[in-house]
């Protein structure tokens, strides 16, 4: 029978002595918590985005049995959001070391010769290349979100959702099958051992049928200890320049992964912004003299000056804005007038339904959104004209914008011109 070609198809090209059932479990038992955790917040996030109630909010086609799950994301605690998201951006961030060392560790099985040696040999590479394809495609969009480069073949939000359920199917699948092996594994070296070899009393792992471990093993260059601390410290570096941008305060500075380039000045509107005013096509005359507020609901119309809007009680609140990409502000103070207040001016005094906001801006996506019954009668959903004691400036939505607390920042929608409750779309 004719053997493998040359090159990595050989047993014998794989020559790292750091290669073995034991490392490869390690580095898997750290991503099976962290993929865990990275898919429950994932889950989460979606929730928040309200995706049953209108596509406004989510243009993720054919659901299905997929948003089995999903329930009327809560207003309280305010921060709610804030947390669930930034643990997943950054927890994202700081695995990515981890996987790439994973795959680092397992890749002579991927070129493992004959390519399909049987049937359910060859369900297994299936499986695997699902597992690996999926992970690279999960991480590598989440990163380019993250970095707001939008340069998908279609919406972010589609396709992260969809890669993540295939994903997640070929990570059960193959957890199921080598828990039990990576269990051995972990069992069969102790870690203190590991931990004090140096790289010169560093041995290859016995070898098995695993296919990881080197049959023409070179000298060591580096321990185990050296390559997991090299991990580590990778991990590590990553948090450092990413957990700031959803902590805040003084570390928001060491955010060095956080987008750039769109700085919002200082003074009581100096915070962060996805999107200004002129990148969305705002122009002075919607936002100036001539704009009007309509509300809309049971039948009635109300159409108000900005002077009538001002006119009505004015509450504050003091909330976060938080968005997809892992960012999020401080708590600012908000003033405004409540939504339960507007949709009374309609009538719809008792137990007001979910509202459609429609904004002014004319380009770009979530132009409008959905908001859920409990989200407007929340006493802190406001629709906002001043922010920490100043005019809100055009970039964060003068002449008004809606601010809920716990919602996802991008439906906490900007130069807002119709309130329509009880309507989905």
């Amino acid at each position: 029978m004719k053997g493998p070609p040359r090159g990595p198809s050989r047993p014998e090209f794989w020559r790292s002595p750091l290669r073995g059932p034991w490392l490869t479990s390690v580095l898997g038992s750290i991503l099976l918590f962290g993929i865990i955790v990275l898919f429950v917040t994932g889950l989460l996030s979606y929730a928040a985005y309200n995706p049953d109630l209108a596509s406004l909010n989510d243009k993720t086609p054919d659901k299905g049995w997929l948003g089995f799950y999903l329930f009327s994301w809560p207003t309280s605690p305010s921060w709610l959001y804030r947390l669930t998201q930034g643990i997943h951006v950054t927890l994202g961030v700081v695995l990515i070391p981890v996987l790439l060392a994973k795959l680092w560790s397992v890749i002579p099985k991927l070129f493992s010769w004959p390519p399909l040696r049987s049937p359910s040999h060859a369900v297994e590479r299936l499986s695997l290349l699902l597992l690996v394809g999926g992970a690279l495609f999960e991480f590598v969009t989440g990163m380019l979100n993250v970095q707001l480069h939008y340069i998908f073949p279609g919406s972010f939000y589609t396709l992260h959702f969809y890669g993540a359920w295939v994903f997640i199917g070929a990570f059960v699948v193959h957890v199921v099958f080598r828990v039990p092996t990576m269990a051995r594994a972990l069992r069969s070296r102790r870690w203190r051992t590991e931990l004090r070899t140096p790289a010169l009393s560093t041995q290859p792992e016995p070898a098995d049928d695993s296919g990881l471990v080197s049959v023409n093993p070179a000298r060591p260059t580096m321990s185990r200890r050296g390559a997991l601390g090299m991990v580590g410290a990778g991990s590590l570096t990553l948090l450092a320049v990413t957990a700031g941008q959803s902590i805040g305060g003084s570390l928001r500075q060491t955010a060095l992964l956080a987008p750039h380039g769109r700085d919002p000045g200082a003074g009581p509107n100096g915070f962060q912004v996805n999107k200004s005013a002129a990148g969305v096509g705002i122009r002075a005359r919607d936002v100036g003299r001539e704009w009007r507020l309509v509300v809309r609901g049971g039948g009635r119309e109300r159409i108000l000056t900005r002077e009538q809007v001002l006119a009505l009680p004015q509450h504050s609140a003091a909330l976060p804005i938080a968005c997809v990409e892992g960012w999020s502000t401080d708590d600012q103070h908000w003033s405004g007038v409540r939504l339960t207040t507007l949709a009374a001016l309609v009538g719809l005094r008792q137990s007001p339904p979910g509202v459609f906001v429609e904004s002014a801006q004319r380009s770009g996506s979530f132009r409008s959104a959905v908001l859920r019954d409990n989200q407007v009668r929340d006493l802190q959903s406001l629709l906002a004209l001043r922010v920490n004691g100043a005019v809100l400036s055009p970039d964060h939505g003068y002449p008004a914008r809606i601010i809920v607390p716990a919602n996802p920042g991008v439906h906490n929608t900007k130069w807002v011109t119709r309130l329509t409750f009880g309507a989905t779309a």
